[in-house]
């Protein structure tokens, strides 16, 4: 039976995308993603944990990230986990993860242009109010509901 490699994150950029160039002309993006979601900090209450993300982009994808999203803007990545091995300077072995995306969707938070983004990373028209739920459509906004907000 065959496994199963996929990562879903939402989070915001936490620099400029990096785009190069590979020696066949494909479009190489680098993007840092920042992860924050809200955790239980014992009788205190709640804190904001942030993980960070290495996401990396090819083609089309990449080139229209480097040209539309900059740091701060927030994103839905869809893609697959990839580990390097390498040694430091200093010779020590190290371990990388990276996250190889298939989908990028620009979501809100960078004015009112927010939206999504069709699955080649090019900017999608707004949505409007109607359903929908295609695969190149951006997540349903947040309905309010706060985890807070529960009994437990």
């Amino acid at each position: 039976m065959a496994g199963i490699n996929k990562v879903i994150l939402v989070g915001n950029l936490g620099k400029d995308p990096e785009v190069r160039y590979a020696q066949s002309g494909m479009a190489i993006c680098k993007l840092r993603l920042a992860v924050t979601e809200r955790v239980k900090d014992g009788a205190e209450g709640w804190k904001d944990a942030t993980e960070w993300f290495t996401v990396t982009l090819f083609g089309k994808t990449a080139e229209n990230a480097g040209q539309y999203l900059q740091k701060g803007r927030q994103v839905y990545v869809e893609g697959r986990l990839k580990t390097d091995k390498y040694k430091d300077k200093e010779g020590v072995e190290r371990t990388s993860i990276e996250v190889i995306a298939n989908t990028l969707q620009y979501l809100g938070g960078q004015g009112a242009g927010g939206g999504g983004a069709r699955r080649d990373g090019a900017p999608a028209p707004a949505r409007g109010g109607g359903g929908g739920g295609g695969e190149d459509e951006a997540p349903p906004a947040s309905d309010g509901f706060v985890d807070d907000d529960l009994p437990f």
